[in-house]
């Protein structure tokens, strides 16, 4: 059984001009491709089968991303249904030199495993072996059950 922080990703784009919008910023389309991408990463390594986006929650953007700055995504598994894979996803904005970040962006996705047919397959139940990761588990599931 997957465990919460085996599922937890993270990665960085460097926010270049081709990225940006009209005031110098991160398009929002980007943010949302970046955090999809990651959030499907993670559902995978999950599940060990493909996965694709079922639900992307709503989106808030609080704050830009400007051009040079890195845009910081996080992605963990935090609960499972039968075939389906929740994911909590995380953007910031972070200062490289001095790896100060601001949060962006959040959002509750699901995935729904599926096989080389694309019809949907069993996947595990989520574990968590730590403290941490329950830690991140219960987070989740309490900022879900109060958005």
């Amino acid at each position: 059984m997957p465990t919460v922080l085996e599922t937890y990703i993270e990665n960085r784009w460097m926010v270049q001009p081709n990225h940006s919008n009209h005031l110098g910023s991160t398009h929002g389309g980007n943010v949302l491709k970046w955090m999809d991408e990651l959030g499907a990463m993670s559902a995978m390594r999950f599940a060990g089968e493909t996965c694709v986006t079922a639900r992307m929650d709503q989106v808030n953007f609080k704050r830009p991303i400007p051009v040079g700055d890195t845009a910081l995504i996080e992605a963990f598994v935090y609960d499972a249904g039968e075939t389906s894979v929740k994911v909590r996803l995380r953007a910031a904005r972070e200062n490289i030199r001095t790896g100060e970040t601001e949060s962006t962006a959040e959002s509750y996705s699901v995935y729904v495993a599926v096989d080389e047919d694309r019809n949907p397959v069993l996947v595990p139940d989520v574990a968590t072996e730590t403290d941490r990761g329950e830690q991140l588990r219960q987070r989740a599931l309490d900022g879900e059950a109060n958005r």
